[in-house]
């Protein structure tokens, strides 16, 4: 395979995912008319999907690359917690999902005509505080099961107790990455590594000129959360991890671009496999590019299987 480093035995590596999770729905059909109501298309909903979303969609990735993954995680009682909780142990994935009776398990229903999106409708509410603190026992008693932590943060509330999270794992000596949410990354201190995409970047560093602008940016934030690592994946321009002994590049692998949806979780998910199992950062963040570059070619929330990414590019 085309610069890729030697693919590290994932069937030992245990990660344990933490964050939001959500459910989602995917309508497809037939769009032949205009709504006569309104300026709409209309679409015959002839099939329908459902895949698991969020942070469940980071730790179904994890099992498909055969790691033995746990995942952590608040939902309602409600008929779309049942369907994720299905789907997750046939996906393969150990989840432990704290029910808040008050919530509304997060959904994200996206109708799609023509193989093109047309509409996407949420529902969510926010997890209360004794759902929150079961979660974070739970996390203490998972802790020394695990080799590598994933912070998955969609900014639904599931990550409240981030901050005390990262400092529980490093102090049990577990790599911890984040894929963070908003423009204050603070409660993010100490991580050893976040992936955000250009864009969340950018919201929080300020627009950038050059790549030279943007190294010193990304280098005074890293220094500044004191992070070991800090990826940036910056779409068709690929990814760049920047740490303290330099800056290393991978151009994009994508053969066609289809759907971006969910490719971020396939990469977080890639990382902490690669190094639970002994990769190196940088071999990590070369299967992690390989892995986006193949999930990018499929519609909607996908995951990358060890035979998938076994494939030469």
């Amino acid at each position: 395979m085309r610069n890729l480093p030697p693919l590290p035995h994932t069937a030992a590596a245990r990660v344990l995912v933490v964050g939001d999770v959500m459910l989602d729905r995917y309508w497809f059909g037939d769009v032949n008319r205009i709504s006569p109501e309104a300026p709409v298309p209309v679409v015959k909903v002839e099939r329908s999907e459902e895949r698991p979303g969020g942070a469940a969609n980071v730790a179904r990735n994890a099992a498909a690359l055969a790691a033995r993954t746990v995942l952590l995680s608040v939902v309602g009682a409600d008929e779309p917690a049942a369907a994720l909780g299905r789907l997750l142990e046939s996906d393969g994935v150990t989840a432990c999902l704290q029910t808040d009776p008050d919530l509304a398990t997060t959904v994200k229903l996206r109708v799609i005509g023509r193989q093109q999106q047309l509409l996407r409708i949420d529902f969510e509410t926010w997890p209360n505080h004794e759902s929150l603190q079961a979660t974070l026992t739970e996390f203490r008693s998972r802790l020394p099961e695990c080799d590598v932590v994933v912070l998955s943060d969609y900014g639904k509330g599931g990550l409240t107790h981030v901050a005390e999270m990262i400092g529980l794992a490093r102090a049990a000596g577990k790599p911890v990455l984040v894929d963070p949410k908003g423009d204050d990354y603070s409660r993010y201190q100490g991580a050893t590594l976040l992936t955000p995409n250009r864009s969340e970047l950018r919201q929080v560093v300020g627009k950038w000129k050059d790549d030279a602008d943007l190294a010193a940016r990304a280098q005074k934030l890293r220094e500044a959360l004191s992070l070991d690592a800090l990826l940036v994946t910056r779409s068709e321009e690929g990814m760049t991890l920047f740490r303290a002994d330099g800056v290393v590049h991978e151009g994009t692998r994508a053969r066609e671009v289809y759907d971006v949806s969910g490719a971020g979780d396939t990469v977080i998910a890639t990382l902490a496999v690669m190094l639970a199992a002994g990769a190196s950062m940088v071999d990590a963040m070369r299967w992690a590019n390989h892995a986006a570059g193949i999930v990018v070619g499929k519609l909607g929330t996908a995951t990358v299987t060890l035979d998938e990414i076994k494939i030469p590019d």
